[in-house]
């Protein structure tokens, strides 16, 4: 069944608007801006990430557990779409580039720093620098948008990718420093094997020696974050170019793209051979 929620959330992520009208955070981040500003709260962190985070995964695993043996397992089908599609990242971040590009496109270097940090909330003290960190946006969003998700709902179900998307919005939307602190530190746990797997795919579908010669150094590292890991690795595995402005410039951020989108091909190839071999 999980393979083929996976190949049902594909094709929503493509031909379908339902992700976003599935993904509502409202009542969760009112919740949490509440909890985090009780008295009774202060202090203990850890409490505040085990009423938002642990306990809503907590139920929602004994609810799965109760739905297991009812109809085969089949009733909880649309609990399973239904989770991971809310897991899937916020927004669409290839659209957010849209500004960007049309902006490098012209070779108007100010402007395209101004939409970076207005829609992308980068910054850069040129504009080859700001190129490069757009490279790293990219491949951070479509890593924690949706490898990571995949890979924790086929590993542990939908349990797994809720607790990663709740403890994601924790750390981004959290105001709380201690409670934030402690939910990138979970983050930065579950974000371990995943973005290694995707950097291993990356060799797989890019430059093999290239990224052989990164993930060496790298592999088992635990102090370096997600982000910098797949923005080192992609990079050299795309065998990108310096930047440069207008249309030459652009073709880093399509050659990016195509390098996940065979890394997805891989990861689906992978769950497919799996599902049959189990």
């Amino acid at each position: 069944m999980s393979f083929l929620v996976l190949l049902l959330v594909l094709w929503i992520e493509k031909f379908s608007a339902l992700r976003h009208r599935i993904q509502h955070d409202g009542f969760f981040l009112r919740e949490l801006a509440r909890v985090e500003r009780s008295r009774q709260m202060a202090g203990h962190p850890w409490w505040v990430l085990a009423i938002m985070v642990f306990l809503p995964v907590a139920v929602l695993a004994l609810l799965l557990l109760v739905l297991k043996p009812v109809a085969y397992g089949w009733l909880a089908f649309p609990l399973h779409f239904v989770v991971v599609i809310y897991s899937l990242g916020r927004g669409d971040f290839m659209a957010a580039l849209g500004p960007f590009r049309d902006a490098w496109r012209r070779g108007d270097e100010q402007a395209a720093i101004h939409v970076a940090e207005r829609d992308l909330k980068l910054g850069a003290d040129d504009a080859g620098q700001l190129l490069e960190r757009v490279q790293g946006h990219l491949l951070w969003q479509a890593y924690q948008s949706f490898f990571a998700v995949i890979f924790w709902y086929f590993l542990l179900g939908p349990a797994a990718a809720l607790c990663y998307r709740l403890l994601a919005l924790v750390a981004e939307q959290g105001h709380n420093r201690a409670v934030v602190e402690r939910a990138e530190q979970l983050r930065h746990a579950f974000d371990w094997i995943p973005v290694r797997l995707l950097a291993v795919s990356f060799a797989l579908v890019g430059n093999f020696l290239a990224v052989s010669r990164v993930l060496l150094h790298e592999l088992l590292n635990w102090h370096i974050s997600a982000a910098r890991l797949i923005e080192n690795v992609g990079r050299v595995a795309g065998e990108l170019p310096a930047p440069v402005p207008g249309e030459e410039g652009l073709v880093s951020l399509n050659t990016l793209w195509e390098l996940l989108l065979r890394a997805a091909v891989l990861w689906y190839a992978g769950f497919a051979v799996w599902t049959v071999l189990g």
